[in-house]
């Protein structure tokens, strides 16, 4: 907190642009919208359920399971006052090493053996990182939902690493009370409104598709590719078998 509010006043004083790198791990899913994981979606796994269920650039911390979330939460609201800083809410950053950076959220989750199966939002850097530097450019300031459009649970992102990465990837799921058990800090869970960044930049790609081309694809393994193959192989030749009958 004191190193950001220092940076950020000197950096006002002397008339200087910042952008920061904040979280959006400050939010958890609430008793409004009842379980996250029934909350209805489009083809683009955005919620249909209304405000209530996402969170926005206005809305204040609402999650202190962690000292980590604790203070960015109080650190972003003073951050507020300043006309000069850009605050970037990222969650769960992805970048497309998904099989050797071990910092990357979705080689933590491939590496796990029981997952939680919550949809969240989350942050695809390699397309992402540019529009930092654009609203930058643009002079932005204020909070921004940095996140692609959308929810995705980490049971959806396995099945693209499944699909992609890892043919025989197997895992199971447990609940919140059973992962609170082998984990020293609470987790959040929440869904950010991202209209505000999309209309910045409407080319964005909601959360899945943005995963496919900028993380997947470019990570395709050749177990992967042959096991598509075969996949189109047998429904070409199951397709053939229907037009004979």
């Amino acid at each position: 907190m004191i190193g950001t509010l220092t940076l950020c006043d000197v950096a006002h004083q002397l008339g200087v642009h910042v952008t920061n790198f904040a979280t959006g791990c400050i939010f958890h899913y609430d008793d409004a919208i009842g379980k996250p994981e029934n909350v209805p979606r489009d083809e683009n796994l955005i919620s249909t359920a209304g405000p209530q269920s996402v969170f926005t650039e206005e809305d204040q911390a609402n999650f202190g399971g962690s000292y980590y979330s604790l203070t960015k939460g109080y650190v972003e609201n003073m951050l507020r006052a300043y006309d000069n800083v850009l605050t970037l809410r990222v969650r769960m950053p992805i970048d497309a090493d998904v099989c050797g950076n071990k910092r990357n959220f979705i080689y933590k989750i491939a590496h796990y053996d029981r997952v939680v199966n919550i949809p969240n939002s989350m942050t695809v850097l390699d397309e992402l990182l540019p529009y930092s530097v654009e609203l930058a450019v643009r002079g932005k300031a204020g909070i921004y939902n940095f996140c692609n459009p959308g929810a995705i649970s980490h049971g959806q992102v396995l099945d693209l690493y499944r699909e992609w990465i890892d043919p025989e990837k197997t895992w199971t799921y447990f609940s919140l009370e059973e992962q609170s058990k082998v984990i020293t800090a609470a987790r959040s869970n929440n869904e950010l409104d991202c209209s505000k960044l999309w209309k910045e930049f409407p080319q964005m790609r909601p959360i899945r598709d943005s995963l496919i081309e900028f993380v997947y694809r470019p990570s395709q393994t050749e177990k992967s590719k042959l096991a598509m193959e075969k996949k189109r192989q047998v429904a070409e030749a199951d397709a053939k078998v229907a037009v004979d009958a």
